[in-house]
């Protein structure tokens, strides 16, 4: 039976990898130094917070995002107390920062590329044809396979993770940026274009702020899904809680593992609550 030739795709992508890397490599350790000064100065700042302080913040923010007269607003205060009180009796508070420190970078960097990426494939039909293929790889290639090419180009440490963690958690902010701007009623752009808007005052005035909730649904699920690559990101060396999960598993440490995943999760919730509670507050 005739068979026909391999397609060298794995040599292909090798080997352009190794020409990046090589022809470009001043670009990458700048882009490393920037993310890293963007990490380093996170942590600082949040480890500056003594940890009793940080827990009271947390819920004055819960209480007044939630609605300080409803009920599950107490509620949420109480899980943030608890919870956070929780993770700094078991001598996580550290790893916790370092977590939230790394997530927010991610974050950050998420922002800056989603919600410009979102506004054009909102804009332009041709971007958004070639922009979601890419987006649909994205979401659907394991989330290991990103930690190759970061530590080809950043190394080990928490760049990489910080970079793998964007890729991952780029799309649905992307996705749901733009779906929030298209579903931005006609009558009210008719109505800014009538007034002599320009384009931009369009988009800031009346687009950017109708499409407001579904954007802060994107940041949610872009949160939420940067740190279920908390522990993937600790085999490279980002640390955190992460790497207290990893240790566990290393060592059939079923105690340690489940210490570390109850954090992870304690900051997940009350992260995707407050997120949650600001985007009907906006809404309402």
């Amino acid at each position: 039976m005739y068979h026909f030739p391999e397609i060298p795709l794995g040599h292909w992508v090798s080997t352009w990898v190794n020409n990046l890397t090589a022809n470009y490599s001043d670009s990458f350790d700048a882009i490393s130094s920037g993310i890293h000064t963007l990490i380093a100065g996170l942590n600082e700042a949040l480890l500056a917070i003594p940890p009793e302080v940080f827990i009271l913040l947390v819920a004055v923010m819960a209480l007044f995002s939630a609605g300080w007269r409803r009920p599950r607003a107490w509620g949420l205060v109480l899980f943030c107390i608890v919870g956070l009180g929780l993770v700094w009796n078991l001598n996580l508070w550290s790893a916790l920062i370092q977590t939230l420190a790394l997530v927010l970078a991610a974050e950050i960097l998420v922002l800056i590329i989603g919600l410009p990426a979102g506004i054009l494939t909102a804009e332009s039909v041709w971007a958004a044809r070639i922009l979601r293929p890419v987006l649909d790889i994205m979401q659907t290639m394991p989330a290991f396979v990103y930690l190759v090419p970061a530590v080809i180009f950043f190394g080990l440490g928490l760049v990489p993770g910080v970079i793998a963690t964007t890729i991952f958690a780029l799309p649905p902010l992307v996705r749901l940026t733009s779906l929030g701007i298209q579903n931005v009623p006609e009558e009210l752009i008719e109505a800014s274009e009538a007034f002599g808007a320009t384009w931009f005052q369009r988009l800031w005035k009346v687009q950017l702020p109708t499409a407001l909730p579904s954007i802060m649904a994107g940041v949610n699920q872009s949160i939420m899904l940067g740190l279920s690559m908390v522990v993937i990101a600790a085999m490279i060396g980002a640390g955190g809680l992460g790497n207290q999960v990893l240790q566990g598993i290393t060592q059939l440490d079923v105690g340690e593992s489940f210490v570390g995943g109850i954090s992870v999760v304690i900051l997940a919730i009350i992260i995707d609550r407050l997120t949650q509670s600001l985007a009907k507050l906006h809404k309402e």
